[in-house]
């Protein structure tokens, strides 16, 4: 996924933004067979002369349908006039608003989740779409779109609801991602200590550093703080997975992990009290950064932009990219981030999973049922959904050659070539950028054959390059797993775990604190203790497992 940050338009995707671990899953049943089933107007609709159709966006966007993309998709190639409408405020509420009038006048793009589907279904105005996928010589895009991810899709009378969008073409080798968790160390600091990468091959190599680190002097002549990170945004969860933790799933409910015939859910993975008390035994020796709990993100980016950390665990968007990106050599602290591999902690023989890669659908298109113009979408997202590594460049800013081209050859670098169109994607104005194209990137698919923005060909500033680099090598360190199946158990509506859910993520953020926090060894075996305690009175663990079980059992019948 590709979002626009900065005054160049540099490229970062921000874990936030991680949309890269939705359900592969739309949910089951449908309407009844004569609601929705094509018909025969269905069926010569899809071969109609319509050259135009309105799409509405699931999600907020400034809209320019006059964009530079668009109009090459009018008057070039697909040939079609792509109207779009942007949701304004809370997408649900827009959905049931909309559908309770009459519904979306021609087709809806949204973020998967089982709520939108079963939604659009039981409104009764969306087409069922099965029978386009099998027409490989007028849909070649809809036919080439792999059966695995189709088949999760029907429903218990065969339907196929929605034209998946956002995929990975190979779910069998996916795209790792934008993998940005990991260990960052200041070389500048590194060298000052007299140490090297190597001696930080392990935890007791890290606490040995930290040490080091501490008695090392920032510009203004304060000493460093050795290690810090965003709890905020749960950057500690690098800490958990160095220590054997899973920490991601893929939409499920909770992180867990496969042990021989069973599976082991995040608190009752023994590593789990063991990182906590690392971390506390670093809190207490003064070698962490005493406002981890409650630094919001402004001030932590503060921080590292001042050169105040010798050590960061985390993400690194969340550190700021911008404060590297921005620099062509060794004028800022910044300059000097390098990303280690996670220290080797005794007893644990891999990383836990940080990031877990989804290869399903993220995003479903629908379809409603009378309109007038079902030759001009199934032709346009035929088109999208291309089965090639660049088309998700191709959907985003158009084909090599009119705005944009490649370098030296194809699936090589690339650069813009469009000095207008540069200008206005570039220049960090919504509008302006909206000009340029319509950001519907996830109407298409992608590789991991070729991703864009490893391949931009512009290096200057050469810090730009580092942000490629830190991911590149952060994907190879262990952290990250393709989906399973128990990577996506989902609450059921009505069940234990969308009752209680809430309360457990209380529970974990409250006792996060106090166990880091642990005045002594005795403070944080109390701390641990009522935390089990709690997780059963406040969150009924136990039994949500049971209903977790129960729900992936379901799942496999």
């Amino acid at each position: 996924m590709k979002v626009q940050r900065g005054a160049k338009g540099w490229v970062a995707l921000t874990l936030a933004a991680l949309m890269l671990v939705l359900a592969a899953c739309s949910s089951g049943g449908g309407g009844k067979k004569e609601e929705g089933s094509p018909n025969a107007g269905a069926t010569a609709a899809a071969g109609n002369e319509s050259k135009a159709f309105k799409l509405w966006l699931g999600w907020t966007a400034t809209i320019n349908n006059d964009s530079m993309v668009q109009t090459y998709w009018r008057e070039k190639e697909p040939g079609i006039n792509v109207q779009i409408e942007a949701t304004q405020g809370d997408a649900m509420t827009a959905l049931n608003l909309k559908l309770n009038t009459g519904g979306f006048e021609d087709a809806a793009i949204f973020g998967r989740t089982d709520i939108v589907t079963s939604a659009m279904i039981k409104s009764n105005t969306v087409l069922p779409l099965e029978q386009y996928f099998d027409m490989p010589d007028k849909y070649p895009g809809l036919a080439a779109i792999p059966k695995v991810y189709l088949d999760k899709m029907k429903d218990k009378d065969g339907h196929i609801w929605s034209i998946p969008a956002w995929f990975d073409q190979n779910p069998q080798d996916p795209w790792p991602g934008w993998a940005s968790l990991g260990w960052f160390v200041r070389s500048d600091v590194l060298e000052k200590t007299g140490m090297t990468v190597d001696d930080l091959k392990t935890i007791d190599g890290v606490e040995k550093y930290l040490k080091a680190a501490s008695q090392q002097k920032d510009a203004s002549g304060k000493n460093l703080i050795p290690l810090s990170f965003l709890s905020d945004a749960n950057d500690e969860n690098v800490i958990l997975s160095t220590f054997g933790v899973t920490v991601a799933s893929a939409g499920g409910v909770v992180p867990v992990e496969k042990k021989g015939d069973g599976f082991e859910f995040i608190y009752d993975n023994p590593q789990y009290k063991a990182a906590y008390q690392w971390m506390n035994k670093l809190y207490r020796e003064g070698l962490m950064d005493h406002e981890v709990i409650t630094d919001k993100k402004e001030r932590y980016k503060e921080k590292n932009k001042t050169g105040r950390v010798a050590l960061n665990a985390g993400g690194f968007f969340n550190m700021d990219a911008q404060l590297w990106e921005v620099l062509d050599g060794p004028t800022e602290p910044a300059w000097y981030y390098q990303a280690i591999p996670y220290p080797q902690v005794e007893g644990v023989s891999k990383v836990g999973a940080n990031q877990i890669v989804n290869p399903y659908p993220a995003n479903d298109i629908f379809i409603n049922k009378d309109t007038k113009n079902l030759g001009a979408i199934l032709k346009f997202f035929d088109y999208t959904l291309t089965q090639k590594p660049e088309q998700q460049q191709v959907v985003s800013e158009g084909p090599p050659g009119v705005f944009w081209d490649w370098v030296d050859q194809s699936l090589g670098k690339w650069t813009y070539t469009d000095e207008k169109y540069q200008q206005a994607h570039d220049s960090g104005d919504a509008a302006k950028v909206a000009s340029t194209n319509p950001g519907l990137y996830g109407a298409a698919s992608y590789s991991n054959e070729w991703y864009p923005w490893w391949n931009y060909g512009v290096t200057k500033p050469e810090g730009r390059l580092k942000t490629i680099q830190f991911t590149e090598s952060i994907g190879k360190m262990g952290g990250i797993r393709v989906a399973e199946s128990y990577d996506m158990v989902k609450a059921e509506s009505g069940g234990l775990w969308e009752k209680y859910l809430p309360e457990l993520e209380n529970v974990r953020k409250e006792f996060k604190a106090k166990l880091l926090m642990a005045k002594d060894d005795a403070a944080f075996e109390g701390a641990w203790k009522d935390f089990q305690a709690a997780l059963e009175k406040r969150a009924h663990w136990t039994d949500l497992k049971k209903e977790w079980q129960a729900t992936l059992d379901a799942t496999k019948a």
